[in-house]
């Protein structure tokens, strides 16, 4: 072997061995990832001229997006543009009678694939597979190609999605793979399918038959008598054969009837039996094999009954379960199959037996996961929001769809397609033109009618769905609970708008006006910050409380309505929304479990009533550290939250006996009394005469109301202005408590009025703005306006005074978001010019301030005071023009 002229010459002749040895053991079809040592540049650049030196671009490994860090900045918007992958690949010279392939299992959105100096293929869509014949332009004469892959995520009118309540991350973002095949296999020119497609037409507990159809693919030159053959594994083996010719240069469909299968183990969520077909090609005469593929096989039917819900193998079965975006903390969407399948295990962890793919396709690793873990789903194309009235969109859509449903045709866990979410949630502005507006509401449903169409064509067996948001009269009178099979509701009663008890008004509605249309809710969700915990939870506050009480009345609303199907919490876990602001910018914090995959309250209250094992843990937040004023007895009040599936349950405190619970609804509640420092709690339960023991060590710092107070020591005291709520910080474990007025030997503010957005539908206090400038975004979110001063009667010393300010009104209009079902389009600010100083027991520290600040922009300064006796703290506020503000105030005792 001649060894190539190439700087990296030891390693790919390295590379070439290895491949050689690995391909020499068997003529069938061999894949492989080509994962590692790819160079990458975020940029436009010219094929191939400006591709010759890539010294300096970026060392990656697929799967990779180059939007990891751009959508967490404070800089609104990301990158969306060009990315260019280059590697060196390397192909053994034997395989120059092979059919070459790359596979991908999914780049966002458009791709290029160049090789060897030739743009080689196209693809539209960020979220489906796809396969590219690279073996007529390959270099096997000394084994090394060039591969080049340009992948781009702007905005593209003809290409969904279009806008949606979530990231478009770009990047070459899951697994890229390198495919061998004999000139005779199973084609991949189906929609980026495998080309093989199996269905059940007939399932009993007593019987079950098994068809199979697929396309061959023959490019030998010339015609083969070939012996196709199905084998079916599972505790046995069932062989059918049949003998097929396929003509030189063509692709052949075949179908085959399996033998009818005695009493088949049935694929049920506590016991997914999951059986496997295997499908070879192999020459008539002689046996050798060409090509073989195995699939999945689940024996299962199911039922949509719009009175009665959903039946599966003949009996009832609520369909409660999550939603799932595929991104991760720091990863964007390039997410390893390992976590993308622990994400299914902590659904089925949950006690969930439902998973939406949404809005998307995502990894197969996902409905692999599903089909061994007995997860039912639907899957999606990302028809998100609107559409454009144009045939590229509309051609778009459809490839998308047919895409979609080959892929992931042979998944038993999936029972649904649909194929548009919220469609009609913000229609395109016609102005006054109602004629243009109606056109544009007839062509959405035109689409749909095609999708529609062209889904049970494609596969019968399964239902189809549209999901809505709650706006039941447009989409009713658009007709588009009429077309798909299934109808979904997205649906925010009690957090967008209106009250809890209008979800279980709309469900009601919806059951007497379609009775004949099977229901399932979407979505449903409220957002909760962990760091955020509320005595007084509010509609918007973004408390664990909220949250906790909103899917407490979901859940049960859904469980007392036997015909609803299905309810889907939105989401499964926190996810990217680089448009979003609020208190954690840039997440929609809707999750059960937060964006790092860390369980909430919520998450374990669904374990709770979901599970049929005995379960029991301690909520508290997964907070570390709590914090409150002191009362009489030297201790904070504190309420605790034990979640469990048994009847009654008994909590501890640092050995103490708190007393016996009945767990309702699968909470059980209590009120204790902690002390300063380690606390630790022990809830137990007894089930069938074994107990079950949860415990959580928490520490506890107090802050005396009483300043002078000798048992407890003044330590600090960090304040959020205009706040109901207690805020922790994740890092430092600092406390923030909301604020109190002054009284006498403790601390608290005179004058002012809490600051409150124009647009109070959605939050009654504070602003929603993110906060350039910090990570305590829900401290700069709220302040007292027109504060006189705030006072601590701290004792004598040394301290430490931190004041936090943001002025949180603009001049510039800012625009609602699309999924901001509770927004006018433009929300009115009334921006006021102001000037104030600062004066800390009686010398001026800083002058004009508010002059210098910049809308949602921290601004914060720090300042050491002298105590001395009966003196204490006074930061007064003397305004110049117009009004005084505080955002938040720090106070540590240094000495």
């Amino acid at each position: 072997m001649t060894v190539p002229k190439n700087p990296h010459a030891a390693t790919l002749l390295n590379l070439m061995l290895l491949l050689l040895t690995f391909t020499s053991l068997s003529a069938q079809r061999i894949t492989r990832t080509i994962n590692t040592d790819w160079k990458f540049h975020r940029g436009n650049l010219s094929y191939p001229q400006q591709l010759a030196d890539t010294s300096l671009w970026d060392n990656v490994t697929i799967p990779h997006s180059w939007n990891t860090h751009d959508v967490n900045d404070d800089q609104p918007g990301y990158y969306r543009g060009d990315g260019w992958y280059t590697k060196t690949l390397i192909l053994p010279a034997n395989w120059k009678n092979k059919e070459i392939y790359l596979d991908f299992e999914g780049a966002n959105q458009q791709t290029e694939v160049y090789m060897n100096g030739k743009k080689i293929a196209r693809h539209t869509g960020g979220y489906t597979g796809f396969h590219v014949n690279i073996g007529k332009y390959a270099n096997f004469t000394e084994g090394i190609n060039e591969l080049s892959i340009k992948v781009n995520n702007v905005f593209n009118a003809d290409v969904p999605p279009l806008s949606a309540d979530f990231t478009f991350f770009g990047g070459l973002y899951r697994d890229v793979h390198l495919t061998a095949l004999e000139k005779i296999h199973f084609s991949m020119g189906d929609h980026g399918s495998k080309s093989i497609f199996v269905t059940t037409p007939e399932v009993t507990a007593a019987k079950a038959k098994v068809k199979l159809r697929g396309l061959i693919s023959n490019n030998s030159g010339t015609a083969e008598k070939l012996l196709i053959s199905c084998t079916i594994n599972y505790k046995g083996k069932l062989i059918a054969t049949q003998n097929k010719t396929v003509k030189a240069g063509l692709e052949e469909p075949f179908e085959i009837s399996l033998p009818e299968i005695k009493n088949p183990e049935l694929w049920l969520p506590d016991s997914p039996a999951l059986y496997t077909i295997t499908t070879t090609i192999k020459h008539a005469q002689g046996g050798t094999v060409l090509d073989q593929m195995t699939m999945p096989l689940g024996f299962r039917w199911f039922k949509f009954d719009a009175g009665k819900g959903f039946f599966l193998n003949g009996k009832p079965l609520k369909l409660i379960g999550a939603s799932r975006h595929q991104d991760y903390k720091d990863m964007a969407n390039a997410v390893p199959d390992q976590l993308a399948v622990r994400d299914v295990e902590l659904l089925k962890e949950m006690g969930g037996n439902f998973l939406r793919v949404a809005h998307y396709p995502q990894d197969q690793s996902v409905l692999e996961a599903c089909d061994r873990m007995g997860i039912l789903c639907s899957v999606e194309i990302p028809i998100v929001n609107a559409i454009t009235e144009s045939e590229p969109f509309s051609a778009n859509s459809k490839t998308m769809q047919l895409e979609m449903i080959k892929q992931n045709f042979n998944h038993p866990s999936v029972i649904i397609w649909a194929y548009m979410n919220e469609v009609l949630l913000r229609l395109p502005s016609f102005g006054n033109d109602t004629v243009r507006r109606e056109i544009y509401l007839k062509n959405v449903a035109q689409l749909a009618r095609e999708l529609e169409a062209l889904t049970r064509k494609t596969d019968p067996s399964r239902y189809t769905m549209i999901p809505n948001h709650g706006n039941f009269n447009l989409y009713n009178r658009v007709g588009l609970t009429k077309i798909p099979m299934l109808v979904g509701w997205n649906l925010y009663q009690g957090w967008y708008s209106g009250k809890l008890q209008g979800f279980a008004d709309f469900l009601d509605m919806h059951h007497k006006l379609l009775p004949e249309k099977p229901l399932l809710v979407t979505e449903y969700g409220a957002d909760a910050d962990s760091r955020i915990q509320s005595n007084q939870p509010l509609r918007f506050d973004k408390s664990i409380e909220y949250a906790l009480n909103y899917h407490q009345f979901y859940l049960k609303a859904m469980l007392d309505r036997p015909f609803v199907a299905a309810g889907m919490a939105w989401n499964l876990a926190d996810f990217s929304s680089e448009e979003r602001m609020e208190t954690d910018p840039h997440i929609n914090n809707k999750g059960l479990l937060t964006i790092d995959r860390k369980p909430k309250d919520t998450y374990y209250f669904y374990q709770a009533n979901l599970l049929t094992q005995p379960f029991l843990k301690i909520g508290m937040g997964n907070r570390k550290v709590i914090s409150g004023i002191a009362n009489a007895n030297n201790t904070v009040p504190q309420t605790v939250r034990v979640y469990s599936n048994q009847p009654l349950v008994a909590l501890l405190a640092n050995g103490k006996n708190i007393g016996t619970k009945p767990s309702s609804g699968g909470v059980a509640t209590f009120t204790l009394d902690f002390k300063a420092g380690l606390n630790t709690l022990q809830a137990t339960t007894n089930t069938n005469g074994h107990m079950l023991t949860d415990i959580y060590p928490i520490q506890a710092k107090l802050v005396p109301q009483q300043l002078n107070n000798t048992e407890i020591p003044f330590e600090a005291i960090n304040v959020s202005m205009g706040d109901t709520r207690y805020f922790t910080e994740e890092l430092s474990k600092q406390v923030w408590l909301p604020e109190q007025p002054y009284v006498k030997g403790s601390w608290g503010y005179t004058g002012g009025t809490r600051f409150a957005m124009a647009d109070t539908m959605r939050l009654s206090f504070g602003s929603s703005k993110a906060i350039s400038g910090t990570h305590l975004d829900p401290i700069y979110q709220t302040q007292r306006t027109g504060i006189e001063n705030f006072k601590a009667d701290v004792p004598p010393g040394e301290y430490e005074v931190i004041l936090h300010f943001a002025e949180l009104q603009a001049k510039v209009q800012p625009q609602a978001l699309a999924y901001d079902l509770g927004s006018v389009a433009t929300i009115k600010e009334e921006f006021k010019e102001r000037s104030f100083d600062v004066e800390i027991n009686g010398n001026t520290i800083m002058q004009g301030i508010g002059s210098n600040l910049v809308a949602a922009n921290a601004f914060s300064f720090k300042t050491p005071v002298h105590v001395t006796e009966n003196t204490g703290i006074t930061v007064n506020f003397l305004p110049v023009k117009g009004t005084t503000i505080l955002n938040g105030i720090q106070i540590r005792r240094i000495y």
